[in-house]
């Protein structure tokens, strides 16, 4: 094992595919001569060359309808976002034509893209700038949505994605990009659609992805301290959702938090406390408590910002208020 960074682990995803797959190409704005906004292609241009790595104009649904038809030619595009806020221009390339094109060619077409670059909040950055777009994406069939919360699962997932024969959005972090975790120095990917439990415990069930995570981490260490024991599950892929996984979690501690960072209507947390209630009611010993950030655009002010995205602290006042310890 090496312990590298998160963007490291990203670059090194891109470039092992690009070595074994002459298909595969990345293309976005300063991918190329910059090394990427993140750094997240540093080196690339030089290994592959202006015809692989591909910067482009600020045009969002420019770049990301050519990646789109480029697929139905062959080739296995990496379309990078700079955020996916400005991924917002180019939806409709993404829902109306990614995402719908097997359907609509009776399957003739497949669309083998991966459309990647940070997600949420990252600091002052403004309210256009911090928004959380899994649940958008993960609400049109025909897309796969990942989120990774560290450098291990953010290489094997992105191989996954990058061979996967249909749209996959892979959501990262401004926050995460210099984390840094242990990756394999072999070959590796790790299966869409699993999550992972990244913690045993026995009294709640926390379930959360991406960043936002290490916030419950963070809880966990400290109410264990009083003797309440969380289980923590990473989701990793949205969509599909390991809703198995989830389940039995809670059949086995009886309660569930659910950490995200998004606005609290029609979000990924909202989804799971559905499944969850219809499909193990009888087991829950609680309601259900979701954490997410409030519902107004993100504030630019470091202080009101603190007051808008969730906490550990959050997370602990809902660990022992399902507990009944509160």
């Amino acid at each position: 094992m090496k312990t590298i960074q998160f963007r490291e682990a990203v670059c090194e995803a891109m470039s092992e595919e690009m070595r074994s797959d002459e298909a595969v190409y990345l293309m976005g704005e300063e991918v190329a001569e910059y090394n990427g906004a993140y750094k997240a292609s540093k080196g690339m241009l030089d290994e592959f060359g202006p015809n692989r790595v591909i910067d482009t104009p600020i045009s969002e649904a420019g770049f990301s309808g050519i990646g789109v038809g480029s697929t139905m030619t062959g080739a296995r595009p990496i379309i990078e976002f700079m955020t996916f806020n400005f991924s917002l221009v180019a939806i409709d390339q993404i829902i109306n034509n990614a995402a719908k094109i097997r359907q609509m060619s009776g399957g003739q077409f497949k669309c083998p893209i991966v459309f990647r670059g940070p997600t949420a909040s990252a600091g002052q950055l403004g309210a256009t700038h911090s928004q959380a777009f899994e649940s958008w994406y993960a609400n049109c069939p025909g897309l796969k949505v990942i989120v990774p919360s560290n450098p291990y699962d953010a290489k094997g997932l992105l191989k996954s994605a990058i061979r996967d024969e249909d749209p996959v959005i892979f959501m990262e972090s401004e926050q995460m990009y210099g984390d840094k975790g242990e990756v394999p120095e072999e070959e590796y990917t790790i299966p869409i659609g699993k999550a992972d439990i990244k913690r045993e415990g026995t009294d709640v069930t926390i379930v959360s992805f991406g960043k936002i995570i290490k916030e419950a981490y963070k809880a966990a260490e400290k109410l264990d301290e009083e003797g309440i024991s969380c289980e923590i599950i990473d989701l990793r892929t949205i969509r599909p959702m390991d809703y198995e996984t989830i389940l039995e979690s809670v059949k086995k501690t009886n309660r569930l938090v659910i950490l995200e960072e998004a606005w609290p209507f029609g979000n990924i947390s909202t989804e799971i406390t559905y499944q969850v209630q219809e499909k193990a009611f009888d087991y829950l010993d609680a309601p259900i408590i979701k954490i997410n950030t409030a519902d107004t655009p993100a504030p630019y002010s470091p202080v009101l910002l603190k007051e808008w995205l969730p906490n550990s602290e959050d997370v602990i006042k809902a660990v022992k208020k399902v507990s009944y310890k509160d």
